[in-house]
């Protein structure tokens, strides 16, 4: 039992004098004891933090493991921690390690470097997680080829996307899809950035890395002068996309955008099952088709489920308000041919921010999808007669 009088520190030589004469066990007992009462005291004064740190200095060292892992765990509970014992919490917590990262109030830049140093990834990725993080401990967690680590910074939205933060994390995406889907749930992250990874990322993701190309202006893509080149014009491949995909022959859909698009036929095949249409929605716009004709050819490829409608009317708007221009230059970034930090540019910036509760908006009944569909049965009665 520590005395009354000790729970100050105010009496340092009686700890001393306990140090001195006493063995590991009687070490153990004092470092628990002065641990468990220094984070009882709330916060403490300069002269108090100063004094505990001498002495915890003295304790450490001398007890046991079990003893050190115990106390720097009750020591890691106090209000305030100078960077000395921050560093002595760290040292001897053991596996309480990532509470005690998880919990600290506050971590010097210090403490945080010395974990970055020591290349520990689990305790680096809680550190990313931190909203207190300064541009130093920032710049060096970015330099860590660990993909738990740029999880952890993906998903911290107390960190700005600007600069060459804003790179690596574009760069990232690119190799890991839960990074790209992280961004892809913030607000404050440019989702166009995201087309390398258009493959990798959810339903919604797609929907929302399109949008991001709406009412924007991008650089010549170089698929352009391919698809200016081609003989076969947009009507006629609306037509031999909506019988194939009507005649389920998806294997000759798979063919048939590999020849017109360049992208290899693993990547084709992935285009051509999709049932969400947000893929070939961006090859039917890249090569000029309007709404109308558009929507025919997704009405046949897309699932038939109680969504389809909001969906489709979700794409009605947007081939109005994606160029055909901006989808050339999303099919180059699949094909790995621009640089699509360019995006950030100014001049490449939206023009018009689209409201982030546009979709949700779109109405259920949106005439170009009932134009469309109404067409669609048209043809269906031509043949059945």
């Amino acid at each position: 039992m520590v005395p009354p009088e000790m729970l100050g520190f105010q009496p340092y030589e009686t700890f001393q004098l306990l140090i001195e004469t006493g063995g590991v066990d009687r070490t153990n007992t004092l470092l628990i004891a002065a641990c468990d009462a220094y984070a009882r005291r709330g916060k403490p004064t300069v002269p108090e933090m100063e004094q505990f740190e001498a002495l915890a200095a003295r304790l450490f060292p001398t007890a046991g493991p079990q003893a050190r892992a115990k106390g720097a765990a009750i020591l890691g509970r106090a209000e305030l921690l100078s960077p000395a014992l921050e560093r002595l919490v760290v040292e001897n917590i053991g596996e309480d390690l990532i509470p005690f990262l998880e919990g600290a109030v506050e971590l010097s830049d210090q403490t945080m470097l010395d974990i970055i140093a020591r290349y520990d990834v689990p305790a680096c990725a809680t550190l990313a997680a931190r909203a207190d993080l300064s541009n130093v401990v920032l710049a060096k967690l970015f330099q860590m080829n660990s993909r738990k680590v740029y999880r952890a910074l993906a998903s911290n939205t107390h960190i700005a996307p600007r600069g060459a933060y804003l790179s690596a994390l574009a760069r990232s995406a690119q190799m890991d899809h839960l990074v790209a889907e992280a961004l892809g749930r913030r607000d404050d992250f440019d989702a166009a950035l995201l087309a390398p990874a258009f493959f990798d990322l959810s339903d919604t993701h797609r929907v929302k890395v399109i949008q991001a190309f709406a009412n924007r202006t991008t650089p010549t893509a170089p698929i352009s002068r391919t698809i200016e080149q081609l003989s076969v014009a947009s009507g006629e491949l609306t037509k031999a996309l909506m019988k194939l995909f009507s005649e389920n022959r998806r294997p000759e859909v798979t063919r048939l955008l590999s020849q017109i698009t360049g992208l290899d036929e693993v990547r084709c095949g992935q285009i051509a099952h999709d049932v969400t249409g947000a893929s070939l929605f961006v090859i039917l716009r890249a090569f000029g088709a309007t709404a109308y004709d558009g929507l025919k050819v997704l009405i046949h490829a897309t699932s038939h489920d109680s969504e389809r409608s909001r969906a489709l009317a979700d794409f009605a708007t947007l081939f109005g308000a994606v160029s055909s221009e901006s989808m050339a230059y999303l099919m180059s970034a699949w094909r790995g041919e621009v640089n699509l930090l360019e995006l950030s540019k100014p001049q490449h910036q939206p023009f018009t921010q689209a409201s982030t509760r546009t979709p949700a908006m779109a109405p259920a009944h949106n005439p170009v999808v009932e134009q469309a569909i109404e067409a669609l049965a048209k043809i269906g009665v031509r043949r059945a007669s």
